[in-house]
């Protein structure tokens, strides 16, 4: 083979090379944006199921008869990576967990005296925040 065939053949086996790698890189790149998409449209899906929750939440507070149907919930609920924000009362107030819609009393300490609306985790992160009345200790 002459000098020049060579040259020829190492530029083609780099190109070839390069080819692949951008294809890859490519590839990665659509794996990830269909990833982001499926995520997106997941969380779109619990936004708007949140609602829903709630009242049957409420549904089972009210109708004592429904109580077993709790444990399907969060089962369902941990399913879908939500998890309820704990917000019992005498819950020290944190203004990254909950909402504070109603205030009561002056203290040092702030503690949750009444949950109006559950909060929820999606995935380990904050979703929504809980509705709550505060009380001052």
């Amino acid at each position: 083979m002459s000098k020049k065939s060579e040259n020829e053949k190492a530029e083609l086996v780099a190109d070839l090379q390069r080819t692949r790698a951008d294809f890859e890189n490519y590839r990665k790149q659509i794996e990830i944006q269909k990833e982001n998409e499926r995520k997106a449209v997941k969380l779109a899906t619990v936004m708007k199921f949140l609602p829903l929750v709630d009242d049957l939440d409420r549904a089972i507070a009210t109708y004592s008869e429904l109580e077993p149907l709790r444990k399907s919930l969060e089962k369902s609920l941990k399913d879908l990576g939500l998890a309820k924000i704990p917000s019992e009362v005498g819950t020290e107030f944190n203004p990254d967990l909950f909402e504070a819609v109603m205030t009561e009393g002056e203290g040092e300490t702030q503690v949750v005296a009444e949950t109006l609306r559950p909060g929820y985790y999606y995935e380990g992160e904050v979703l929504r925040p809980a509705m709550v009345k505060v009380v001052g200790k």
